[in-house]
């Protein structure tokens, strides 16, 4: 069995992405990992550079802006990764520049990818999500987190990335996928103030015209954590290649997890998923079996 893992990166340095985190968490089963590197603004190339590992194969790439409402680059970046796996390779393991694995999981990731690898109805394998929030010590509990997606696919080039990255199809079609028991570690909104202020704007450039960016994301220097539904108290612990990036945090978050911003429907969901485990409406991206 032959692993390689893929990913794409632009900008890593300005808007304070773990990318080099989010390699180093899952190089331990990766034989080989590709990683598309927009053109920057910054030192994200030099970034991967000094990762200075045989395994990784950097593709240098310029992003298409006329791809840019929707998302639609994203999918576009992850699709040149994973289009440039050579075919000796049985799965894809995808992780995104936010996106950290716990060294606790790699066996169990590791058993599911040689448990289905003959079973060529399993055309992916499904994560749990955990989505910190403020800072390292809180994370997302309400229904606007998703809390499963794929990120372990088939070497089947007629997999595709969907939409603005998130999932994949497979000629259009949702994916056959198992679930492990697993999580990836969300830190997309765990960052300076300033520096989430920065990425939110970048971020919505990819979905809104730019006239409309301002009016979504506000004229403020520093993202406002306070304004959130609900969130947890974590107690576990974070993976290793997250330890430096934990001990130079240089802000302040504290919430109340008693609070819930929530609408009464959202209560009422709230409560049914937090006592039986079911997300009534659930979108999935995927066909779990």
């Amino acid at each position: 069995m032959k692993i390689a893992g893929f990913s794409f990166i632009r900008n890593a340095v300005l808007y304070d992405y773990p990318i080099v985190e989010a390699i180093s968490s899952i190089l331990p089963i990766c034989d080989a990992f590709y990683i598309a590197v927009g053109k920057s603004e910054d030192e994200t190339l030099e970034l991967i550079l000094n990762l200075k590992s045989d395994k990784i194969i950097i593709l240098e790439t310029t992003w298409d802006e006329s791809l840019r409402e929707g998302g639609k680059v994203l999918a576009a970046e992850s699709n040149k990764a994973f289009d440039s796996i050579s075919p000796e390779y049985d799965w894809c393991f995808y992780i995104q520049g936010d996106e950290v694995i716990h060294e606790q999981y790699l066996p169990a990731i590791n058993e599911g990818m040689q448990k289905y690898l003959e079973d060529k109805r399993v055309e992916g394998l499904l994560f749990h999500y955990l989505h910190f929030f403020g800072s390292y010590d809180y994370y997302g509990d309400s229904r606007k987190w998703y809390r499963n997606e794929v990120r372990i696919i088939r070497n089947d080039k007629s997999i595709r990335s969907y939409r603005d990255a998130q999932g994949f199809r497979k000629n259009g079609e949702k994916l056959n996928v198992k679930q492990i028991d697993a999580w990836v570690y969300h830190y997309g909104w765990v960052k300076h103030p300033a520096d989430q202020q920065k990425k939110q704007k970048e971020f919505h450039s990819l979905w809104h015209p730019e006239d409309k960016v301002d009016k979504i994301v506000g004229n403020k220097d520093e993202f406002d954590y306070s304004i959130i539904d609900s969130l947890k108290h974590f107690d576990g612990t974070h993976p290793n290649v997250m330890k430096n990036r934990i001990e130079k945090v240089n802000w302040e978050f504290d919430f109340d997890p008693s609070y819930k911003n929530l609408s009464l429907k959202n209560r009422f969901l709230h409560f049914i998923e937090k006592h039986s485990g079911w997300r009534p409406g659930e979108y999935r991206n995927y066909r779990k079996s």
